[in-house]
């Protein structure tokens, strides 16, 4: 079931991305025809990495990459969202909390049931918490190194947007650390 849901999402988001390739391809907009391409690429990442790892995904962690990928893709740059000054930050909050199903996925991967038996709901906590927010530095490294070496305008509000998209990235982390450490069994 899981790797049906992966499937049908990824292959759902890959046709509707083409569907939006095509339209602004014809529609002679580069800029979108090249996030339709993205797009594209993007809605098959899940499988790829299931067909990789011969295991399926978590449910949470492949329906927040979607929600990410809407919200940044179709409605920021598609539809426009950016140009609201509270877009940005949203999906920073977004991104935290994808980043922290991530972190979960891969703790579960890199330990055995029964050393998962044994942690604390304070460790798992603080593992998604600081995985989030490394993921978020991350990110606004790739940003100000984007900034500087190809001369684009990511971090378009200097400090105070960094600021403001790592604590975003810390929140929402933070939020879904607190969900599953506290629904931990």
């Amino acid at each position: 079931m899981k790797q049906k849901l992966t499937t049908i999402l990824s292959l759902s988001y890959f046709i509707f991305m083409f569907g939006c390739f095509l339209f602004f391809w014809f529609a002679e907009d580069v800029y979108r025809y090249q996030i339709g391409l993205g797009g594209m690429i993007a809605g098959l990442v899940p499988i790829i990495i299931e067909r990789f790892t011969r295991s399926s995904l978590k449910k949470p962690l492949v329906i927040s990459y979607f929600i990410f990928l809407i919200g940044s893709q179709l409605l920021g740059s598609l539809m426009r969202f950016y140009s609201l000054g509270w877009w940005d930050t949203f999906l920073h909050f977004l991104s935290g909390g994808l980043i922290a199903f991530a972190a979960l996925e891969l703790m579960d991967r890199l330990t055995t049931p029964a050393s998962r038996e044994g942690m604390s709901r304070s460790f798992v906590l603080l593992f998604l918490f600081s995985v989030s927010v490394l993921g978020g530095v991350f990110w606004e490294i790739y940003e100000f190194s984007a900034d500087h070496l190809l001369g684009t305008t990511t971090q378009g509000g200097g400090n105070v947007d960094t600021m403001g998209d790592l604590i975003a990235d810390s929140l929402g982390g933070l939020f879904v650390a607190i969900v599953i450490a506290f629904n931990k069994r």
